[in-house]
């Protein structure tokens, strides 16, 4: 038997920090990128705050709390993606302190609710993506215009809008491409091709910006106080936010990433294969594309339902 398992939790307790420091040492030694550690961060100081708010010692839980902690999240209406996320990290939280003698590993075997597969965020119908597009056309700006065609026709996800750069404007078997550090990534390791449609209305914006560096961010603020420095991800969900309010899409289930799913869902309905729509938004499994199979099945059934034939008869 592992020696911690044997070792009294009071006993390890006492070798424990403080917890913000357990935070912190904890999400310090973690593997993962910066976004990453903040959530970790986050995610362990709630359930430490519940710790704390139930009265309890730390030293010693057992697997019955980490079970009622998730069954009081489940109780409350956390959606199971969101539980599934603060468990994880309360998962990792006991494997890391069980390897530094900390705590025993009491959310060993513990199960995390299933993710559903299904899209969080509307997409557009095909007269919708039109209607948005003459929206930032005719509202004469063509950096939002330019933005919006893009992430429209080619799936871009926010971040990756803005980690471009000039120099990723390439060439690839006569191809005019731009080169993608997709989520997760290091490197700028894919791309997305850039067609005569999508090529256009940022050939436009990039003219009437005037010659730039290679490594100058392909899309620029225009306010005083970033004037020339790269969109953050928070402006170009204001940008998207101000069309999609315009065009009557004001419900919270349209936001900018409803772009990149108008993207995979239109790939499907012109008739491309899951293959095809996976390659294009960069999925590393087909399972997360078929999300937008689901999707339009959802539509056809909601368009073609059998009650309605029924009805027809009776």
């Amino acid at each position: 038997m592992h020696h911690l398992i044997a070792t009294p939790a009071t006993e390890l307790q006492s070798t424990a920090p403080r917890l913000q420091e357990l935070v912190d040492q904890f999400t310090r030694e973690q593997d993962v990128k910066p976004s990453s550690r903040a959530v970790y961060a986050k995610n362990l100081a709630r359930y430490l705050a519940w710790v704390e708010k139930k009265g309890y010692s730390l030293g010693e839980l057992t697997r019955a709390e980490v079970l009622q902690y998730k069954e009081e999240l489940l109780a409350q209406g956390t959606s199971p993606l969101t539980v599934c996320s603060y468990l994880v990290t309360v998962k990792l939280f006991y494997e890391w302190a069980e390897g530094r003698k900390l705590y025993p590993n009491i959310a060993r075997g513990v199960r995390v609710p299933k993710r559903v597969q299904n899209i969080q965020r509307s997409p557009l119908t095909a007269h919708q993506a039109s209607q948005l597009l003459h929206y930032y056309q005719a509202a004469g700006s063509p950096r939002d215009y330019a933005l919006v065609s893009l992430m429209l026709r080619t799936g871009l996800r926010t971040v990756e809008i803005t980690r471009a750069t000039h120099s990723d404007l390439q060439h690839k078997g006569g191809q005019r491409v731009l080169m993608v550090q997709g989520k997760g990534r290091d490197g700028k390791d894919n791309f997305v091709i850039l067609t005569e449609k999508a090529w256009a209305p940022l050939q436009a914006y990039l003219e009437s910006k005037g010659p730039q560096m290679k490594n100058a961010p392909l899309f620029t603020s225009t306010s005083n106080n970033n004037l020339g420095s790269k969109l953050t991800t928070r402006t170009i969900r204001q940008i998207a936010r101000e069309g999609l309010d315009a065009i009557g899409c004001s419900d919270k289930a349209y936001t900018a990433h409803s772009l990149r799913h108008t993207a995979g869902c239109s790939i499907l309905q012109a008739g491309g294969s899951i293959e095809t729509a996976q390659l294009t938004l960069r999925h590393a499994s087909p399972v997360t594309t078929q999300i937008y199979i689901k999707h339009l099945d959802e539509q056809r059934r909601l368009q073609n339902s059998g009650e309605a034939l029924v009805d027809s008869l009776f």
